[in-house]
């Protein structure tokens, strides 16, 4: 995972969701205790009420796993099969604490990186800017990458500036579809010729896909497995990969 993972603290993504599940695991494995002492008879319900909490310890463990190391695997095999020139530029969008920015600035040492954020707690943990420039900084590439500060669906860049575009579970965070449609129609604009989008995301891959299609670009989406399940296979992550 060494080999993967940047040096760094990249937070935990929406933070309260694993301790929910952790909550939801205590809880019921006290249910599961007073009902096998209490009730002897009731063996079929100690045994559900037991199961649930199994159910609950395993969703949250997976849900660590996957912020803390899964999406790193992900990213890294995402940007393997990518190919960058010398002299070109990326950009990822709701960068968080930097982890793909810098993993993109690693692995093609020619390419000039941006990053553009909110910054909002609540969609990961620490997230500032101050934290992403301290990743960058960890990791000696703080001279190829630039953070913004700005709204993905009204980006402050010029018409075909990247050759690359990035998303991590950053787009389904916009809860309107009118929103989502516009920060894929900014990566399409600010997308440069022959250029190429990267997206791993839940629940909305079918939605991005079709606005990318529309748009004109060439689309395939796929599921990454289980290293991007968000406590369970009902919330996995999908990469929607699309060229011009």
């Amino acid at each position: 995972m060494a080999a993967v993972r940047p040096r760094g603290d990249y937070g935990i993504d929406a933070p309260w969701v694993p301790w929910m599940w952790i909550g939801y695991t205590v809880l019921y494995a006290a249910i599961t205790i007073a009902a096998a002492t209490l009730w002897d008879a009731w063996w079929w319900v100690v045994a559900l009420v037991g199961l649930a909490t199994i159910g609950f310890a395993a969703g949250a463990a997976l849900y660590w796993h996957t912020s803390l190391r899964g999406k790193f695997v992900l990213w890294d095999r995402l940007l393997s099969q990518t190919t960058l020139s010398g002299g070109s530029s990326a950009l990822d969008l709701g960068c968080g604490h930097g982890t793909v920015a810098i993993m993109t600035a690693l692995r093609f040492p020619d390419t000039i990186v941006t990053g553009i954020d909110l910054w909002r707690s609540v969609d990961q943990s620490g997230n500032t800017i101050t934290a992403a420039q301290s990743n960058a900084t960890l990791n000696g590439v703080q001279d190829r990458i630039h953070f913004d500060t700005g709204d993905m669906t009204a980006l402050p860049y010029p018409d075909g500036t990247f050759d690359l575009v990035t998303a991590s579970l950053a787009i389904h965070n916009i809860r309107s579809r009118d929103g989502r449609h516009r920060a894929v129609s900014e990566a399409v604009r600010v997308l440069a010729p022959q250029g190429r989008i990267l997206i791993a995301d839940i629940r909305r891959a079918k939605e991005y896909a079709t606005d990318l299609r529309a748009a004109g670009l060439t689309v395939t989406t796929f599921p990454l497995g289980w290293r991007g399940w968000w406590s369970g296979p009902w919330m996995k992550t999908t990469a929607v990969t699309a060229t011009r």
